[in-house]
């Protein structure tokens, strides 16, 4: 059972993963678009795009918000792994399970105050004020969600470790 919900859990953060890859292409457009029309004196168009380098970071903040939970599930998040790899194998497993409890410790702490960030910031009417003028929630809004599916995947992790061999994770290994 445990499985499938992983394999089902494991197909969404992929999809999640390739939204963030079409607002990356999507920012990438923005912006050549937006260098193209300062560059380019076209009748009737505008001689750029004063909100692109908001929008641009807005999508920033997206992209790193879709990606990750994917690349902790893939063991491509960053990862100082050196120690676990010089130390004996049993104790590695023992640190190895201190990091995803600390780990999973750290993305509810982060929902939860996140959450509380994002609500507080709608209650208030607080509002972005740059080119565009924005409620402040809306770029809140996707944090707690991202960490709630971050503690998610690192429940999945220990999962994975339990019933794994009793040694360090092999993902993202830089010491061999």
């Amino acid at each position: 059972m445990i499985d499938r919900i992983s394999l089902f859990y494991g197909r969404f953060l992929e999809r999640l993963a390739l939204f963030g890859c079409a607002i990356l292409m999507a920012m990438m457009m923005l912006i050549v678009v937006d260098v193209a029309l300062r560059n380019l004196a076209v009748r009737g168009l505008p001689t750029g795009l004063a909100w692109s380098t908001e929008i641009s970071e807005l999508m920033l903040y997206l992209i790193t918000m879709c990606v990750a939970p994917w690349l902790l599930r893939q063991g491509q998040h960053i990862r100082v792994d050196i120690m676990l790899q010089a130390i004996p194998r049993r104790l590695a497993w023992h640190l190895e399970w201190v990091g995803d409890v600390i780990g999973f410790a750290c993305c509810i702490v982060i929902a939860w105050f996140g959450t509380q960030a994002a609500w507080s910031s709608y209650l208030s009417g607080a509002v972005n004020i740059k080119t565009l003028v924005t409620p402040e929630w809306w770029a809140l809004a996707p944090l707690p969600f991202i960490f709630v599916l971050l503690g998610i995947e690192m429940i999945f992790r220990m999962i994975r470790l339990q019933r794994g061999e009793r040694g360090p994770r092999n993902d993202a290994v830089s010491a061999a």
